[in-house]
């Protein structure tokens, strides 16, 4: 009789172990990353960024601030450490700034909630709680979830996100065009919750000034020819028309035109540094990530600097989406 009351009780605990060591559902897990956005004072992050958008693989060290509710610092730095760029959201706006070029632009812009950003844990975890569409599994280390998204560049429309079991915390966010490629690998190397911050940790002219006495400024070549760079990509029923040459005060500037059904310029100079880090106002337009750099959107004109140019395409008929698509495709040297 003692025996069975000692089976008995063992079967008891042993069910109760294993019923509080049982996986937990997906409705379990969204509860749990609802409530993590609820409580989370802020975070600090570190990730390394895989392009396979254009001619060749580029990697980026991506370093986030985050202090709830609407202070960020996105510190984004390429793999040959020529050219910086942070962008910042604090009570005076939104800025993205190139410290190698003493340049700065300000938005009154809703970024970052206006679309999806691969690097902030807050939009991945949105992503997934509003995608009712989504898959979910689980191995032994991880919480995968399969999400749409809704990225500036819509051949990005498919994301993974892994999510450490522990503490879900972010792992790795893999993007995907219609056909699967991935195009976009983030891998997160360090994740700190409810991290602490300093006074002007998120100001700009800090930030300016802090970037600068780390990295050497960009200096202009002028003695080289500068090697003109064409769009790989343009929209169906229009092609390359003209190229012209002028001199201007900081140098030759090459203007590239293109005519037919969405007609479009691309003018590009060699980069300079502006004497002044006053930031230029953009009333009315956005902060857009090509992927290898920032950009600067309006309704009518996309500008960019990237490897020491700066590049300024112009239409009056080209979608936002189609200037972006041409923007990340600009990587040749003979037009196409």
């Amino acid at each position: 009789m003692k025996k069975a009351i000692w089976f008995a009780t063992l079967g008891l605990l042993l069910s109760m172990i294993l019923v509080g060591c049982g996986e937990k559902t997906q409705e379990d897990i969204m509860t749990d990353l609802d409530e993590k956005l609820e409580e989370m004072t802020g975070y600090k992050a570190k990730s390394t960024m895989t392009l396979e958008t254009g001619k060749d693989q580029q990697t980026y060290e991506v370093d986030v601030w985050h202090q709830k509710k609407s202070y960020y610092r996105v510190a984004l730095e390429n793999q040959n450490k020529d050219q910086s760029q942070i962008i910042l959201r604090n009570d005076d706006g939104v800025f993205v700034l190139t410290p190698a070029l003493n340049k700065s632009f300000r938005f009154q812009s809703d970024w970052p909630t206006n679309s999806s950003q691969v690097y902030l844990y807050e939009s991945l975890i949105q992503d997934i709680l509003m995608d009712p569409e989504r898959s979910f599994q689980a191995d032994e280390d991880y919480y995968v979830f399969q999400t749409n998204t809704n990225y500036q560049n819509k051949n990005l429309n498919t994301q993974e996100i892994k999510l450490n079991k522990k503490d879900l915390s972010p792992a790795q966010v893999k993007i995907m065009n219609a056909d699967l490629e991935v195009l976009v690998q983030l891998d997160f190397t360090n994740f700190e919750w409810n991290a602490s911050f300093n006074e002007g940790d998120f100001d700009m002219e800090r930030n300016m000034t802090g970037a600068q006495m780390t990295e050497e400024p960009a200096m202009a070549e002028p003695l080289e020819p500068m090697t003109v760079y064409y769009p790989m990509y343009t929209p169906d029923g229009t092609q390359f028309n003209a190229a012209q040459n002028i001199q201007s005060e900081n140098g030759e500037r090459v203007v590239l035109q293109y005519s037919g059904e969405q007609p479009f310029t691309l003018i590009q100079e060699q980069s300079q540094v502006v004497p002044a880090s006053t930031p230029m106002n953009v009333s009315q337009g956005e902060p857009v990530d090509l992927g290898f750099t920032i950009g600067v959107m309006t309704s009518e004109s996309l500008q960019w600097s990237y490897n020491g140019v700066d590049f300024f395409l112009a239409s009056e008929n080209l979608s936002q989406e189609e200037m972006m698509s041409i923007a990340s495709s600009v990587y040749g040297t003979e037009e196409k």
